[in-house]
């Protein structure tokens, strides 16, 4: 019988003593036979106003104690039928930023190449650019992507093209995505100017603004993401700044008018069935969190989607 690594349990050990570990899960040195690797991406290079999301990755372990065994509706007891640890963080280099994303893009390339899907916590969201580089090595992937912000730019302060505004055009141009392949869920707040993501539309990437969701609502969202990104590879990120600001105050760019964290939940596990190779949680700002709210957005929302992934391998074997 497999015997996979499990969490500590919280009612022989209390959940403030002990390491901090994602889900209090062993640390591990790499990815070596794990089927989902947890990772921390500790880097907030890309920030362009309230930096922080350095931090995140420590915070949301802290707050990942209070995650348990089993999920409560769906029944997946991700540790049960997945071999998951966390491998700690990935070299960054805080000062310079294409040395960052090149550290980035390696470190994780050695967990792709061990085989485990992985499952990082930012950072900012310019974290998931190297992070595509290293999982679309061998042709662009889909992407369904929950945010307040399209992310979409093409520069900022004069000709610089890599911020947390710009990854996902930087990944359409370089080849990591299939733009036609590409779903965007909660768009919404001022932007810089009436046409500003006319680029995006432009290149086959279906846009789906608040105002929408809340008219269709989550399943009917979920089906259509489904259709868009199809049986083929696709990657998940999920931006806290999707949140709305009074259930996660504690991030870089807050937007009004965000998912409540239950339809966040109900739209994560709706993603049962789509060919997950990847997914992160993104920008949470310790800094600018209230109590460990945000943070536990954060470790919750990993959770979710560790469920949903594990779930995947399972189904696999």
């Amino acid at each position: 019988m497999t015997t996979f690594h499990q969490p500590v349990d919280a009612a022989k050990v209390p959940r403030f003593a002990g390491h901090s570990t994602f889900m209090r899960l062993p640390a591990v040195p790499t990815a070596e036979g794990l089927d989902i690797a947890l990772v921390g991406i500790p880097w907030d290079g890309g920030t362009t106003n309230r930096a922080g999301a350095r931090h995140g990755p420590r915070e949301v372990r802290n707050q990942s104690s209070l995650m348990r065994a089993a999920h409560h509706a769906s029944g997946i007891a991700p540790f049960s039928i997945a071999n998951v640890a966390d491998v700690g963080d990935l070299p960054v280099n805080p000062i310079n930023l294409l040395d960052g994303l090149n550290l980035i893009e390696t470190g994780m390339a050695k967990i792709v190449a061990s085989g485990a899907l992985p499952l990082s916590c930012g950072g900012d969201h310019l974290t998931t650019l190297p992070v595509l580089r290293a999982l679309a090595k061998s042709g662009p992937v889909g992407l369904i992507h929950f945010d307040a912000h399209s992310d979409t730019n093409d520069s900022y302060f004069g000709d610089n093209p890599f911020t947390h505004g710009t990854p996902f055009r930087r990944a359409i141009e370089e080849g990591l995505l299939d733009p036609h392949r590409i779903v965007q869920i909660g768009i919404r707040g001022s932007v810089y100017e009436p046409g500003e993501h006319d680029w995006a539309k432009a290149q086959g990437i279906r846009i789906i603004y608040m105002e929408e969701f809340v008219r269709r609502g989550v399943a009917e969202v979920m089906a259509e993401a489904h259709t868009i990104v199809g049986d083929a590879p696709t990657y998940i990120t999920f931006d806290v700044d999707s949140i709305d600001p009074s259930m996660a105050p504690g991030t870089g760019t807050p937007e009004i008018g965000g998912f409540t964290t239950r339809e966040a939940q109900e739209m994560v596990r709706l993603l049962a069935g789509v060919n997950i190779i990847g997914a992160d949680v993104v920008e949470v700002a310790p800094p600018f969190d209230l109590a460990g709210m945000t943070a536990l957005v954060g470790a919750t929302m990993m959770f979710e989607l560790l469920c949903v992934m594990a779930d995947l391998v399972d189904r696999r074997r």
